[in-house]
């Protein structure tokens, strides 16, 4: 055996074989890369912003017969990977992962799993689900794959191809936002059935994969039994679930759409855990070593760490689908003012551009007549617009007859090829010279998967690369557009400021100080992510997703998994995006709408959104307005409060949204709890997520000191469930003992 203690070191079994090679590249971190000797990567390094080598590291690791093991400061064993494999261009890799381990992470996912220790999992973006292939474990590690193209976590080997049933389906009409806009689909419902013998009893992990580029719902059952439910507009093509089945032979039936072609994979859950990606040069990654927050402060580092995200942006931000003028806008924002409720950001949805084409990047002047003169007045009223702008340019438009004829769209689609750095800086050019005298503040870049998985199958850069190897970085590059083209307006401004102060014998800090009130960071709003996207002062949203129960419950476990994957700032459509039509007066749908709000509150961003929908407070009554007024409310009487969170974000690499693991990773009932989740180090937000309920049940982590309860005070013991009154009005949350949110 080896035991390296130096800052790089190579193995290799024998000759002309794969060489291990190990990087420490921070105190508590070694990247490992297994791949043939000197061999080059034909990709660019998109994910890390830091290379140096750590001469004296606080960890340690040795080689044995292809086997990594990591150590922590103390030498206790904290990694083990037992296999790495790099076959005609498939990477795997194998570490062990035994039963009393937590695992949190991935990215947002819809199937409703917090802890995905033995879960399979297949890592592509679609809308609603962000694939972040970065691990955190409760046993102090944490792991990034560092592949681009679609990876399978814990694959199955063993798959059934489920058969359509003879006979014709249930019809159904139903409204769906589309790239081209709102549309009217028919959809038949129809059964699917087949059989799969299982050779030993256990656990297993399913993978369901519909077999389109997005589904509409998600449905098994084996033997009778439920086994998955769930149904949207916009769903992933898979989704997971681990079951109990015993030895012998099971049958599986799902009731899907008639074009689907479903395919259920299947695996024994092992101690082991698998990252498994088709398209690769090298079996990659970066093992850290710490308590939660160490692991992913040391990940910005070495990804890029967060800009400050501006004050304003962590207040109230209103959407809706959509406004139709600037006098909409304008009308909307004084009713806000004139009803006392309090907002910070207005956002301008798609189809301004009207006649222009899609993303024409530039306003219809028909209804908006004047955008520079709409933002000024917001801004008078001290409010900000957001403004919605995609990675897609009708071919049609004036932008998109140029990227036409200079080449620069993905072949066969809409979407401008951002792998190209010529296409990317023309994108921004006509971004600059369009929008950004207009003044506003916020850029939503919408559909950055891109979306219906377009890059499969599709080469981009001018041929250069296959889509497959690019798969999931494709956001990382738009945004990364989008921001480093704004801080160089920045600077350019600033420069601007700075001279004329020196020309007019102004005292340069004060030209300074009016600057500071109108630059700030670049904050950006995205349907999508890959690991760095942080840096680019990128906040994502869980996509266009439903309303129910189980939908909200499902979004919050995938904002936990957005935040365990590094990526801090998050947020959903408070509401659901798709509301029923009569949600205005469905008090069922109000219930559901305010539990979104109420806990929207201890989001690291607070936006309410809605598909077709005026989600004005006021258009759903005295009693709601009134509930959502104090939401609104108590969100900014905590700013102080989220304003140095946010600043420890950007300054110590700090996490808002907080999973339980991360304050209480040795409280094992605590790594248990799927919903509730610390909002900062202070408070414990315990969100409803059932209808009609008059008490509500929580778990308190073990804390010297114990708990009180927000709003009563009263004081509790850690460690220990207790159940509290609630009323539609609020949701419980409890204040640590020691710290306070002032």
């Amino acid at each position: 055996m080896l035991t390296f203690l130096v800052s790089v070191f190579s193995y290799a079994q024998s000759a002309g074989q794969p060489v291990i090679t190990a990087k420490f590249v921070a105190k508590n971190a070694v990247r490992i890369q297994y791949a043939p000797s000197g061999t080059q990567s034909s990709l660019p390094d998109w994910v890390y912003v830091k290379h140096d080598e750590v001469k004296k590291p606080d960890i340690k690791a040795t080689v044995e017969d292809n086997v990594v093991t990591v150590r922590d400061k103390k030498g206790r064993i904290v990694f083990r990977a037992t296999s790495h494999q790099l076959r005609d261009g498939e990477a795997t890799l194998v570490f062990d992962s035994p039963k009393d381990e937590s695992l949190f992470g991935l990215g947002q996912f819809q199937d409703g799993y917090s802890n995905v220790r033995g879960l399979s999992r297949r890592l592509t973006q679609v809308n609603t689900q962000i694939s972040i292939p970065m691990l955190l474990s409760s046993k102090g590690y944490g792991i990034l794959w560092n592949n681009y193209g679609l990876t399978e976590f814990n694959p199955c080997d063993q798959s059934v191809r489920l058969e359509k049933q003879a006979g014709a389906g249930q019809r159904e009409e139903v409204n769906v936002t589309t790239t081209e806009g709102g549309k009217k689909e028919i959809r038949e419902r129809h059964i699917f059935e087949g059989t799969i013998t299982i050779p030993e009893s256990g656990d297993y992990a399913l993978l369901l994969d519909v077999g389109q580029k997005m589904a509409r719902r998600h449905n098994l059952t084996i033997d009778g039994q439920p086994v998955m439910e769930m149904q949207n507009m916009w769903l992933p093509p898979t989704s997971s679930k681990i079951v109990r089945l015993e030895k012998g032979t099971h049958r599986l039936s799902a009731e899907l759409t008639k074009d689907d072609q479903p395919v259920v994979y299947y695996r024994r859950v092992t101690d082991q855990t698998v990252f498994r990606s088709p398209v690769a040069e090298a079996v990659d990654y970066t093992v850290f070593v710490g308590s939660a927050d160490e692991v992913i402060a040391t990940y910005r580092e070495l990804t890029g760490p967060c800009p400050e995200m501006p004050s304003w942006a962590l207040g109230y931000i209103h959407c809706r689908e959509r406004f139709h003028s600037s006098d909409e806008i304008l009308q909307t924002a004084n009713r806000f003012r004139s009803e006392g409720l309090p907002v910070s950001m207005l956002v301008q949805d798609w189809q301004y551009w009207g006649k222009y084409g899609w993303n024409a990047m530039r306003f219809d002047e028909e209804f908006y007549p004047d955008p520079k003169a709409l933002t000024d007045s917001l801004h008078r009223m001290d409010m900000r617009l957001m403004l919605s702008v995609w990675s897609k340019v009708d071919k049609n438009s004036e932008v998109g007859r140029q990227m036409k004829d200079k080449g620069y769209y993905i072949p066969g689609t809409d979407w401008i090829d951002f792998f190209n750095p010529e296409a990317a800086a023309f994108y921004w050019k006509n971004f600059e010279e369009r929008l950004v005298p207009l003044g506003i503040d916020a850029w939503w870049q919408d559909a950055t998967e891109p979306e219906n998985d377009d890059l499969a199958g599709r080469r981009v850069n001018n041929g250069k690369w296959a889509g497959e190897q690019v798969r999931n970085v494709f956001p990382l590059l738009v945004c990364k557009t989008v921001y480093e083209g704004l801080k160089s307006v920045e600077c350019r401004t600033e420069n601007v400021e700075f001279a004329t102060a020196a020309e007019s014998a102004l005292p340069s800090s004060a030209v300074a100080n009016s600057t500071l009130n109108t630059l700030h960071s670049p904050m950006i709003l995205t349907r999508c992510g890959f690991p760095g996207i942080q840096r680019y002062g990128a906040a994502l949203w869980s996509g266009d997703v439903g309303n129910d129960w189980e939908t909200f419950r499902r979004q919050l476990t995938a904002g936990l998994g957005m935040q365990a994957a590094g990526i801090p700032w998050w947020t959903y459509d408070a509401g659901g995006f798709f509301r029923p039509f009569n949600q205005y007066s469905d008090s069922a749908y109000i219930e559901r709408m305010l539990r979104w709000i109420e806990t929207a509150v201890y989001l690291p961003l607070m936006r309410v959104h809605g598909y077709m929908s005026n989600t004005e407070p006021w258009n759903y009554g005295p009693e709601a307005q009134a509930i959502i007024a104090d939401c609104l409310k108590e969100r900014y009487r905590l700013l102080p409060y989220i304003e140095r969170q946010a600043k420890a974000v950007s300054e110590q690499g700090s996490t808002l949204m907080r999973p339980l693991v991360f304050d209480f990773a040795d409280d094992s009932e605590a790594l248990q709890q799927k919903y509730e989740y610390m909002f900062g180090p202070a408070l414990l937000v315990s969100p409803v997520t059932e209808p009609g309920v008059t008490s509500w049940r929580t778990y308190l982590p073990r804390h010297k000191g114990g708990w009180y309860d927000y709003r009563t005070g009263q004081h509790y013991d850690g460690g220990q469930y207790v159940t509290t009154p609630v009323t539609k009005a609020h949701i419980p949350v409890f204040l640590r003992a020691g710290y306070e949110v002032k």
